[in-house]
């Protein structure tokens, strides 16, 4: 780690020991220093000021408290409001809910993708599948990070949410089928990131309950922490000066009820404003601001601050293609526990026994019951027992599971722009799927190696004899997953089912990236007091699963600028 960050690290929990060693810190859900937004004054003063509560902010403000005073400001509302609403067995409900008050807002991409963004506190560990792995380690070397501090972050966070899933029937007969298909070796248990099928961690405890990134706020110090829920930001606010950089003095947001509020920097010139908003929210406020490519900005009438045509550019999200296979046989309700990392670049993982909602599982049942009509009769009925009902608003639960699978580093890139000048509407999004030729050989590859597990011999329990690879394809090809059209061949031509078919799994990336808009410090070039602190900086997504190393990261970079604000910039030999 090194002996200089060693010494900073001995000098910021000394100061702590009383806080810590008389348990002064606050326990999920009751957080003294979470409000509404409609309670803030009109102005307040801060050392840093964080736009998005959640999977890099939550943990980013719960450091920073440390050792100054934070406000975090979250557009959506607490995940404690509804317990049990967040655990394992709501997932695809949660997942699917576009209700007002719901922890996602759903959106369309260009592409014809429906997709979501979190707006909640904890963001997307609050609606996600839950895994837990790190990022391999060529993903660390390029971001510039410090191997020794990123083990300790990660550690930091493990403490609070990281557990050790449990293998039922299902989940094993699905990694032993991989082992079969020839993803080798077994690695075991493990959260490091290793070629071959491995068992990684969850964020769900024995029982089920989630544990998101809104509980590492028990590290924060709730004397210099507060954090609004339903706060809107609308914009940063900056100081212009001639022969001078812009730099940030904080920012406007507006309450539930409409009301606006400054929050603003303190005068000490080590002070932030933080954006951890995301791979749509953080590019798409720099452009409300005024940071962004000059003619797009001025189409709606945005004063531009600093013209940077890189924000926005180089979106990239992974192609995420399924099939879903009804069973014979009962079987686990289980999320994401084991995940096959294969060497062509493409991660397959899946889930079992889930519920949907009525409308989604009387599409399956009804897509089933097409495919059904070509069999012989006394193997439909059986085969139905087993699956929703169409005319049921109450038998959502599959007996089956879902097979996925996602291309690894795409090298198909997109682009966001604004609609509007309301920072809550979701700014058109495309990701050009597929567009580049191996990212499709990819997907292909991955695809043949789930048909290959499905048909194993270790699997053999979990799937219906009389269903071939064929009609598990076409299943999928008449769901609704998607507004994408569909080829003839869709389920004849495993290329042509991967453009058709093909879905988003949340982990969208880009928009704000190192090296473009940002440099290795996450400071935002040509501007000062400004950060940008999330997935939106990154330039491939971490591991199979970034939500691990998004929550590292929001520890990682709360250490490195408490030492810079208090010992000046770290050094790395």
């Amino acid at each position: 780690m090194g002996l200089e960050l060693l010494m900073f690290l001995a000098l910021l929990y000394v100061p702590l020991f009383h806080f810590h060693g008389f348990s002064l810190a606050e326990k999920a859900p009751y957080y003294s220093f979470v409000h509404e937004a409609a309670v803030a004054p009109e102005v307040s003063f801060f050392d840093y000021i964080i736009v998005g509560g959640g999977t890099a902010g939550c943990p980013l403000a719960a450091t920073l408290s440390e050792k100054a005073s934070v406000l975090m400001l979250e557009r959506g509302g607490s995940p404690y409001d509804s317990p049990g609403k967040p655990d394992k067995g709501n997932f695809f409900p949660n997942m699917l809910d576009t209700s007002p008050g719901s922890y996602s807002q759903e959106f369309t991409s260009e592409d014809g993708v429906y997709n979501a963004r979190a707006r909640v506190l904890g963001g997307g560990s609050v609606i996600n599948a839950g895994f837990y792995s790190h990022a391999e380690p060529d993903f660390l070397r390029q971001a510039g990070l410090n191997e020794g501090l990123v083990n300790y972050s990660y550690l930091w966070v493990e403490k609070k949410v990281a557990f050790r899933p449990s293998m039922l029937q299902w989940q094993s007969a699905m990694r032993d089928g991989m082992l079969e298909a020839g993803v080798l070796p077994n690695n075991g248990f493990t959260f490091d990131h290793i070629y071959g099928t491995k068992v990684g961690g969850t964020i769900f405890d024995g029982d089920g309950h989630r544990h998101t990134a809104a509980d590492l706020l028990e590290y924060a110090n709730p004397f210099k922490i507060k954090v609004y829920l339903h706060a809107t930001v609308e914009k940063i606010l900056f100081e212009t000066k001639v022969f001078s950089k812009p730099r940030a003095q904080g920012v406007v947001f507006e309450d539930e009820l409409g009301k606006k509020h400054w929050a603003l920097l303190t005068k000490d010139r080590k002070s932030e404003v933080i954006l951890s908003a995301g791979a749509i929210g953080s590019p798409q406020l720099l452009m409300l601001s005024g940071i962004g490519p000059s003619q797009q900005l001025k189409k709606f009438g945005i004063k531009v601050v600093m013209d940077q045509s890189m924000v926005g550019q180089s979106l990239v999200d992974n192609p995420l293609n399924v099939l879903l296979v009804p069973s014979p046989n009962p079987v686990e309700m289980s999320l994401v526990s084991f995940a096959a990392i294969t060497k062509f670049g493409s991660y397959i993982e899946g889930c079992s026994g889930i519920s949907f909602t009525p409308a989604w599982s009387r599409s399956v049942a009804k897509a089933l019951a097409s495919i059904l009509n070509k069999t012989e009769q006394s193997s439909t009925k059986l085969f139905q027992e087993g699956m929703p009902k169409p005319d049921s608003l109450l038998d959502t639960r599959i007996r089956g599971g879902i097979i996925f699978e996602k291309v690894k580093d795409p090298k198909s890139t997109g682009y966001l722009e604004l609609r509007s000048t309301d920072p809550q509407d979701t700014p058109k999004v495309t990701f050009n799927y597929f567009q580049a030729p191996e990212d499709l050989m990819k997907c292909v590859k991955g695809m043949r190696t789930v048909i290959d597990a499905i048909y194993s011999n270790s699997f053999s329990n979990f799937r219906y004899d009389i269903l071939p690879a064929q009609a598990l394809l076409d299943l999928i090809v008449r769901l609704p997953l998607n507004e994408r059209p569909r080829h003839l061949a869709s389920a004849l031509s495993l290329e042509k089912f991967c453009v058709d078919t093909v879905m988003t799994i949340w982990h969208y990336h880009g928009g704000c990236s190192q090296g473009k808009v940002v440099d290795h410090d996450y400071k935002v070039f040509g501007v000062d007091a400004l950060r940008v602190v999330d997935g939106s900086a990154f330039t491939s997504s971490p591991g199979t699963n970034p939500q691990a190393t998004v929550m590292m990261l929001g520890r990682y970079m709360g250490l490195k600028i408490l030492r810079e604000r208090y010992f000046g910039k770290y050094r790395k030999k």
